[in-house]
């Protein structure tokens, strides 16, 4: 029984790829260190897998063209002449060995051995081994066959064939086997194996290299901290950012969101997933959107959107990467700076009047020190009805006090610039009616801003109109169902009036028909936003001149209307 020829071949040792350099552990402990040695790593792998499997292609190919090699030797031996002469003449031994040791000197080949068909040798490159049998399969040779195999010989492990001889009469009369040892075989391997561990080994170095250059660079980039480092990093940042009272907006170099936090998020009304959307994009006011995007870096400019009053600080990051964005909340200091506008106007009221009280006293008394105490009585009784006029008007109309306080120091404004303030005859609102959800603060702001506007109006067109310079103030409860009532802040003025083409404007922050360059244009914007912001509505009209009327739901905050004020 034949053995397989797999079984008989030799197991190989392959080389093995050099051991990795060993890396400062402050190197592996950061991130890039450890980015590094899993490239190193898998360069590694690569280079040896692909030296591996070329070791295995050039092996296979080498020992395929051996076989070849050996086939063709035995062939040109088997059908030589001399050689079937030889095998059946009285001393085969004597007239094969020096030929075919001729032939095996030429050709390279480890052995030639040709034998009868007992397998007794004949020749042999030992001549020890001449007469002894041969160690291999001839079977089927003897069969009329040429094979191949690989078997350990008495030259050790070898890649033979054995093919037959055959006479005249078409007989197999002996056997001819020819083989290279795997030894030598390995050693016509060994130039293209060293070249193909210098090719792997300079592969290795520079892809180390390279590795090594870019994760140095990730390193600067890192600041040599790792993942835990930096996956802490990114949580204080996320907790720090989001926890800030400050409005912050980071953009990149085309203007998306790449954060909000939860501070910008309210200031603007903006809702949660706003990352990678562009700035344009957001819903935002005109005026703030082109600050946000313009060129120049903005500091502590006032805007104001859907609710509020905001402070916008614009910067960029490095050389174009995108910009910082950060918002203040100014609503709450405006409300304030409005009424700290309102008392001092209550002040300079108070001092006209005291100075004009004293006026009046000093014509009193000189009338009664010139004996004519029936016009001194007369004179101050007119002056008391004068001024009490207004003042009894004011607070018979209107009982909340707010309101009442307010229209009493603008009409004082108003007179000490020459402006007659009036309320007409239907305006009144009685104690209680206004909700504990309308802020007096909003109330201020609405009819304070309304009131400066047209008094400066009211001045402005002092030379243009025939009558006097006035400003008419209605204050009433509009409607008689609970559910639909509004209070009702109408202004008119003896102006020029609003031109209609600016009437989608007036709204808008910074415009102003003043051109002192003072930084006009904020007051009717904010009456705008507190009427927005509890539901309201403001309405543009004209009669002699500008009217403004506002009205604001009674039954609770309503809810934003849509679109801009009419």
């Amino acid at each position: 029984m034949s053995v397989p020829a797999a079984s008989h071949r030799p197991r190989r040792r392959w080389p093995l790829p050099p051991p990795l350099p060993r890396l400062p552990r402050r190197l592996v402990r950061s991130l890039a260190g450890q980015l590094f040695v899993v490239q190193v790593v898998i360069v590694a792998a690569v280079v040896a897998g692909g030296a591996v499997l070329a070791y295995l292609f050039t092996a296979e190919r080498t020992e395929d063209a051996a076989r070849r090699e050996v086939t063709s030797v035995a062939h040109a031996v088997a059908d030589s002449p001399s050689v079937r002469s030889a095998v059946a003449g009285p001393d085969p031994t004597g007239l094969l060995q020096p030929y075919v040791e001729r032939v095996r000197q030429d050709t390279g080949v480890s052995f030639i051995t040709v034998m009868d068909t007992d397998g007794v040798r004949w020749t042999h490159p030992l001549p020890e081994q001449i007469g002894k049998r041969y160690l291999g399969h001839i079977d089927w040779a003897l069969a009329g066959q040429t094979r191949s195999e690989t078997y350990t010989g008495t030259l050790g492990p070898s890649v033979r064939v054995v093919t037959p001889v055959w006479d005249d009469r078409h007989r197999v009369v002996a056997l001819v086997s020819v083989g290279l040892t795997l030894e030598s075989i390995s050693a016509q391997l060994s130039g293209p194996l060293l070249a193909l561990v210098g090719v792997a080994l300079a592969a290795l170095a520079l892809g180390g290299a390279g590795t090594y250059l870019a994760n140095s660079r990730l390193r600067r980039h890192t600041h040599g901290m790792g993942p835990d480092e930096l996956s802490h990093l990114y949580e204080y940042h996320q907790a720090t950012l989001h926890s800030v009272r400050e409005g912050l907006i980071l953009l990149d170099r085309s203007n998306r969101v790449v954060l909000c936090n939860d501070a910008a998020r309210e200031l603007l009304g903006l809702p949660d997933g706003l990352d990678g959307r562009p700035a344009a994009e957001l819903g935002l006011p005109e005026a703030l959107v082109a600050a946000v995007l313009g060129e120049a870096p903005v500091r502590d400019e006032v805007h104001l959107t859907a609710e509020r009053v905001v402070v916008l600080n614009t910067s960029t990051i490095g050389t174009g990467l995108g910009r910082v964005v950060t918002l203040r909340d100014h609503t709450e200091l405006q409300s304030l700076s409005g009424e700290l506008d309102s008392v001092r106007g209550f002040t300079e009221a108070l001092g006209a009047q005291a100075h004009e009280a004293a006026n009046r006293l000093h014509a009193v008394v000189s009338l009664i020190e010139l004996g004519r105490h029936e016009q001194a009585v007369e004179f101050a009784t007119a002056e008391l009805e004068l001024a009490q006029q207004l003042t009894d008007r004011v607070v018979a109309a209107v009982s909340e006090p707010v309101l009442a306080a307010l229209l009493l120091g603008k009409a004082a404004q108003a007179a000490e610039r020459g402006v007659e303030l009036t309320l007409t005859e239907d305006s009144r609102i009685d104690d209680g009616v206004l909700p504990p959800g309308l802020p007096a603060r909003d109330l201020v702001t609405v009819l304070g801003n309304l009131i400066d506007n047209a008094v400066d109006a009211a001045i402005a067109g002092a030379g243009q109109s025939p009558v006097p310079p006035e400003v008419t103030v209605t204050a009433r409860i509009d409607g008689e169902d609970p559910s639909s009532a509004c209070l009702l802040l109408r202004v008119a003025d003896t102006g020029a009036g609003i031109d209609p083409s600016a009437v989608r404007d007036v709204f808008r922050r910074g415009w102003s028909t003043k051109q002192d360059g003072r930084g006009h244009g904020l007051g009717l914007a904010l009456v705008a936003q507190a009427a927005r912001r509890n539901g309201g509505t403001v309405e543009v009209g004209r009669e002699r001149g500008a009217v403004l009327t506002v009205r604001l739901p009674l039954a609770g905050r309503a809810r934003e209307p849509e679109g801009a004020p009419a």
